[in-house]
């Protein structure tokens, strides 16, 4: 806001002076203005959800629904963190630097994984408008490097113009035992599954904590509050009792599933009468990307359908679980009587997701790590799946059922099953009508124009001296009135080398799968569909209307120049991910670590992939010392030394496969001690994991010595950092129970040494990478 000029009088005596209090006073919000809620779901398409016509019961949203609308033709980027930059800003993603997800980041305006000064965010906007502002759940908008203690802040929540903030930096985390910030720091969560507790309870927990505290200061202000869930982004996790209320509703099959869903859409006037279900491998054997292949359910033995069910069943269990959370804030506001004047906006923020590949997984980081999954060993886990022993991932075929009726799922912005997505909107006081339908054509960066409408606001030409880059989007407040016309004229897709235009009911889409490596842009075959009639782009009308197709693929280059999308990349996710890119700490050989200090993220913690390495502790101890020295990763991935029963242990946890790779000392004796480990690396196994040798030391006296493996990849994409004296989270080895915390002696630093030169075939490192969104 623009400041206020002094009108008072300065003399030489204050009794001779006039003050004038308005330029030093806090904004104020507009008069009547409304809060704001958005509850952004990860990874769901618009066949998954009861008000949609789906099988999974959402109570919350569907009581929004019948007191609110319910639109079909919502559209987001395909992809997390630039749809989420789309809500923060307004802006197309590429404007916002977001082409891609922040670990895609690349030096050039449109990939930067940076927020630019003249995109200012909504939080930004309505802080200065005198609301109060809160971010709770996932923060897929800070680059990785900036995700550590004393890396850059800029673009942390508090910076983007959000007073408070509690969730979790990057693209997903154990939703059991989460990788948790408040505000500007690292923190522990504050009970365990033991004791009941869920990311998803304790969000909402939290977010009526902020709302309480601040209404009990100031009740008269309004707030703004972005909720986003785990939910259901992978691990999917559920309370068992929430899974078994599905138990049997999947057994049919993921494409049984697809044929029950899309007429219920229909009957619902979701989609039009004579909508036509596609192939669910609709692209051409030289298109397609293999990883997201869906295999038919018929050729399924009935192991893997059993299994293959089950994870339908969790996935479910979490959305409703999750929803329910949520309609206990929804309650605590209507008790409070603020709903009457809250604007809801229930959505998400892409379709279904196939990171699972054709067969899923019960422990997601071997899809990670190019490791395979063996299915006599994931149906050891069928009764405890989505529970604290998994990190579970549904298969391409449920992706693909839960974006019916549209093609292809996440990551694919040129059909519509990456980016038609539910969106329900609700707000008594300001929308009459009650339980209708909405068809008008939207997109993500149309919500900022639509709440500050709402609010009565405007996005400032100027912000901090810096001329702000006009809205992308328009205002949906036009629809609350009735159904009918769009005032969306055009929206541009681009999404790691898919591309398409929607305008005017016509959607162009050039075929072209992500993460392939394929390159030749401009060979690439356009298709061109009547969206406003066909859904789910079933009719190709290119030859019939080639002019018009002309027309599209020209406004897509008109948008592209216009919005930074070039250039396109469809590199795998090894060239993509394995680039050089700048940081603000350098790599290095040697790293030392005290106890006392908050876990160290993997993205910026010692690196021991592929490489030789030691850890080296000095301690000293007695006869009572017990406890972690060092600890990285987690069950599903993970190494720790630690002391137990008066024995130097060391334990990799190679991918959470039985048994623990476990090494042991004999009896330790009191007094200073250099404890440590060693492992030298002579090779590579059949899927890229490092084979050697490993050395347990005392002093320099040789206790425990063996073969070993460790991993390709990361332990762990979101949560359980490096931590000293403790182990957060999730524990590392059965033989200790979190945190394991060091006591009866004193640990002065551990060093941890890597070689310069690291062995990794990057093809097989980041085959599933991607899946990190």
């Amino acid at each position: 806001m623009a400041k206020k000029p002094f009108n008072g009088v300065i003399k030489l005596d204050i009794r001779d002076s006039k003050p004038d209090w308005e330029p030093f006073l806090p904004p104020k919000a507009p008069e009547g203005a409304p809060n704001v809620l958005i509850v952004l779901y990860d990874d769901t398409g618009q066949a998954a959800w009861q008000p949609y016509g789906g099988a999974i019961n959402m109570p919350t949203l569907q009581k929004l629904a019948d007191n609110g609308l319910t639109y079909t033709q919502w559209h987001t980027t395909a992809l997390c963190s630039p749809t989420r930059s789309c809500f923060l800003t307004g802006r197309n993603h590429h404007l916002n630097g977001m082409s891609c997800i922040t670990e895609g980041a690349n030096g050039f305006p449109g990939w930067s994984g940076r927020l630019p000064h003249d995109c200012m965010t909504i939080g930004s906007v309505l802080q200065e408008n005198g609301y109060s502002t809160f971010w709770l759940g996932k923060e897929h908008n800070v680059p990785e490097p900036d995700i550590c203690a004393g890396g850059p802040k800029s673009e942390w929540p508090l910076q983007q113009g959000f007073d408070r903030f509690y969730g979790f930096l990057g693209g997903e985390t154990n939703q059991w035992y989460p990788d948790l910030t408040e505000d500007n720091k690292f923190i522990d969560q504050p009970y365990g599954p033991e004791d009941g507790y869920h990311l998803s309870k304790d969000l909402v927990d939290q977010a009526m904590q902020m709302i309480r505290d601040q209404k009990a200061s100031n009740p008269s202000k309004p707030w703004f509050m972005w909720l986003c869930p785990g939910a259901n982004h992978a691990p999917h996790h559920a309370p068992k009792e929430y899974a078994d209320r599905y138990k049997g509703k999947f057994d049919e099959g993921y494409d049984a599933y697809r044929k029950w869903v899309v007429p219920r859409m229909i009957e619902k006037g979701l989609l039009p009468a004579d909508t036509k279900l596609e192939d669910f491998n609709p692209m051409r054997e030289d298109q397609a990307n293999a990883g997201d292949y869906v295999r038919p359910w018929e050729e399924l033995n009935d192991q893997e359908k059993k299994l293959f069910s089950r994870m339908a069943e969790v996935y479910a269990g979490f959305s409703e679980y999750t929803d329910e959370q949520v309609g206990r804030l929804i309650e605590y506001l209507e008790k409070s009587h603020q709903l009457d004047n809250t604007i809801v906006l229930y959505c998400s923020d892409n379709g279904a997701s196939g990171e699972g590949g054709p067969n899923g997984s019960v422990n997601e980081n071997k899809f990670f790590n190019n490791y395979p999954d063996e299915l006599s060993e994931n149906m050891k886990y069928l009764d405890v799946l989505g529970g604290p022993e998994t990190y579970n991932h549904y298969p391409t075929g449920w992706a693909a059922a839960f974006s019916a009726p549209y093609k292809m799922f996440k990551r694919y912005s040129e059909y519509a099953g990456g980016t038609a997505c539910p969106m329900v909107i609700s707000w008594p006081k300001g929308i009459k009508a009650k339980g209708e339908v909405r068809n008008q054509y939207h997109h993500a960066v149309d919500l900022v124009p639509t709440i500050l409408e709402c609010i009565g606001l405007e996005m400032p030409d100027t912000y901090r001296g810096v001329k702000q880059h006009p809205l992308s989007g328009v205002s949906m407040k036009y629809s609350f009135e009735a159904d009918g016309k769009t005032r969306k004229k055009r929206q541009y897709y681009a999404m790691l080398g898919t591309r398409g235009i929607w305008e005017d009911g016509w959607k162009a889409a050039a075929i072209h799968a992500p993460l392939t490596g394929k390159g030749h842009f401009d060979h690439d075959d356009w298709e061109l569909y009547h969206v406003e009639v066909d859904r789910s782009e079933s009719i190709d009308l290119a030859e019939k209307y080639p002019e018009k197709l002309q027309a599209l693929v020209k406004a897509w280059f008109e948008e592209a120049e216009a919005n930074n999308v070039l250039p396109l990349d469809d590199r795998s996710a090894a060239e993509l991910l394995g680039m050089e890119r700048p940081t603000t700490e350098p790599p290095r050989e040697r790293y030392i670590y005290y106890p006392g200090t908050s876990p160290v993220p993997e993205g910026v913690a010692v690196n021991v992939r592929g490489r030789s390495y030691k850890i080296v502790a000095d301690v000293e101890i007695t006869d009572q010392t017990e406890g972690v020295i060092f600890a990285h990763g987690s069950r599903f991935g993970g190494h720790a030394l630690f002391i137990k029963d008066g024995k130097l242990h060391y334990v990799y946890n190679f991918l959470g496969i039985k048994p623990e790779q476990k090494f042991v000392s004999g009896k330790l004796k009191p007094g200073k001690q250099t404890l440590g480990v060693e492992f030298i690396r002579e090779g590579e196994g059949p899927n890229g994991e490092s084979t050697g040798k490993t050395t347990l030391y005392v002093g320099e006296e040789v206790a425990a010595q063996g073969p070993m493996k460790t991993q390709l990849g990361k332990f762990t994409l979101s949560g359980d950092g490096l931590c000293i004296g403790r182990d957060s989270g999730d524990a590392v080895s059965e033989d200790y129970v979190t945190p394991g915390a060091f006591k009866g002696g004193t640990i002065f630093g551990v060093g941890v040494t890597v070689e310069k030169e690291q062995y990794l075939n990057l093809e097989k490192l980041a085959a599933a990478a991607m899946a990190v969104d």
